[in-house]
């Protein structure tokens, strides 16, 4: 595929939460993400706060309303709980991907805008994705600033007793999605931005004894962008996908995947700083082994850390999924590393994963 829209790959994305000062902590002691950005009323922002946390290539804006009364930011939270508003694809040239995507079906909602201040140029636009969520196009090539106007640094210093994450950049972004809708987003996605479907995972694929699921991967050239999209199948009881609807309100941003080279390292650090993981019984580390593909890891060290291997297409993943990190069982994080030119999504791992979340399930009461 030829990259004619020049998408470069994914560039910030925005989550709308109750308390963008405490969720933003979180971020930088249990994740090891930096604060190096402040908008608020100190900066001429008067009615919200966002914090802007950076790692490697991961940017994250977490942003609250500080005002009583009812806007975007708090309708937002009081229909989803905290979770994702927008994330972004960094493009060489903003207008054009609009005009592209506008053109050939996508929803507008932001139109082509220049930013300026001292520091320079910041060029954004956004088209609708799943229910109110955005995802936005931008170019900071001309901006040298903390990630846009209206960001300075932060106005408190903060110490923190952490451990270093390691964790890079992000890998993929899923998004879950009502009955009948995966097909129409996934269309979505091929026409207004010229990618495409390379993973379809139908009925039977992906399932336990008690819910199953449908999934499409749709990318970009070049896989610079990688998207999954997972709706419901039926099933004998409710699948986490109906839970992540049902909680959530509606279709919107299930997990969000990042990227490290050493998964071991990271996984010990994460769940130093107090991330806490989704668990897998020991009978899953005999099955691998009986498997006897080889993997450059010891296996007692992912065991003892719960990481997940698969060797699905060229090369090997291994990747460890986070519990909820909002009060509602909506969004959560995956933490992978791919070996070998794995281009895979862990299919091999899908039972023990989703069995896993389905005991999360029962702990809640909610299977």
């Amino acid at each position: 595929m030829a990259n004619t829209l020049g998408i470069r790959g994914y560039d910030y994305l925005e989550l709308y939460v109750g308390s963008a000062r405490m969720v933003a902590f979180w971020w930088a002691k249990a994740m090891g993400l930096d604060i190096v950005g402040y908008k608020g009323p100190e900066t001429g922002s008067p009615d919200r706060m966002s914090f802007y946390l950076t790692k490697n290539d991961l940017k994250f804006v977490i942003t609250s309303t500080i005002k009583a009364e009812r806007c975007e930011v708090s309708a937002f939270v009081s229909e989803h709980g905290d979770g994702v508003k927008r994330w972004s694809m960094e493009v060489d040239d903003v207008k054009h991907v609009f005009d592209q995507a506008t053109k050939n079906g996508a929803v507008p909602v932001i139109p082509p805008r220049e930013y300026k201040d001292d520091n320079g140029v910041f060029i954004e636009a956004a088209i609708k994705l799943y229910d109110d969520t955005q995802l936005m196009f931008v170019n900071r090539d001309d901006y040298k600033g903390i990630h846009r106007p209206g960001f300075d640094e932060p106005r408190q210093k903060i110490t923190l007793d952490r451990q270093d994450t390691g964790i890079k950049n992000i890998d993929h972004i899923v998004g879950n999605v009502r009955v009948n809708e995966m097909n129409m987003w996934a269309s979505y996605f091929e026409k207004a931005l010229e990618f495409e479907t390379f993973v379809d995972f139908g009925p039977g694929d992906i399932s336990t004894k008690y819910s199953a699921l449908l999934s499409k991967v749709v990318r970009s050239s070049d896989s610079a962008i990688r998207n999954p999209i997972n709706e419901p199948y039926e099933g004998l009881k409710r699948s986490q996908i109906e839970e992540y609807i049902d909680e959530y309100n509606g279709s919107g941003v299930q997990h969000i995947a990042i990227a490290t080279d050493d998964i071991i390292s990271s996984i010990s650090a994460l769940r130093a700083n107090g991330v806490e993981f989704l668990s897998v019984p020991d009978t899953y580390y005999e099955d691998q082994k009986a498997k006897g593909f080889e993997i450059k890891e010891n296996w007692d060290d992912l065991q003892e850390r719960g990481i997940l291997v698969d060797n699905e297409g060229d090369g090997y993943l291994l990747q460890l999924f986070t519990k909820p990190i909002g009060d509602r069982p909506t969004l959560f994080l995956e933490i992978i590393q791919r070996q070998g030119g794995s281009e895979g999504f862990g299919h091999g791992n899908f039972q023990a994963l989703f069995e896993a979340i389905e005991r999360d399930q029962m702990a809640r009461g909610s299977l």
